[in-house]
């Protein structure tokens, strides 16, 4: 009988806890058991599923002392928004066919 533990986190709510499921027992299974998704009002369809921070699909299934975490979605594209930061941080250069200003 596989003992896990499902977690999520977001600004202002995290929760953790303990499930003791049936043999068999996959992804899908233990975030049921954990009540989580009701009692913090998630929508199921906009969650991912991570056991130790690997991704998981809901059929995965599971072993006793697994963390399954409930990931949320991104809301910006990690590589864009590292490009719009290094971008901001570089000084501009003069393009080499730029006119001189008069004066």
């Amino acid at each position: 009988m596989p003992a896990v533990t499902v977690a999520y986190a977001a600004p202002g709510a995290e929760a953790q806890v303990a499930v003791d499921l049936p043999q068999g027992a996959v992804v899908a299974d233990a975030v049921a058991a954990s009540g989580l998704l009701d009692r913090l009002a998630l929508d199921p369809r906009t969650l991912g599923y991570a056991i130790f921070g690997q991704r998981a699909a809901p059929g995965t299934p599971l072993v006793d002392g697994d963390r399954v975490e409930l990931t949320r979605p991104l809301h910006a594209d990690p590589k864009e928004a590292r490009r719009q930061r290094a971008a901001a941080a570089l000084p501009r250069k003069a393009s080499p066919n730029a006119r001189p200003k008069p004066g």
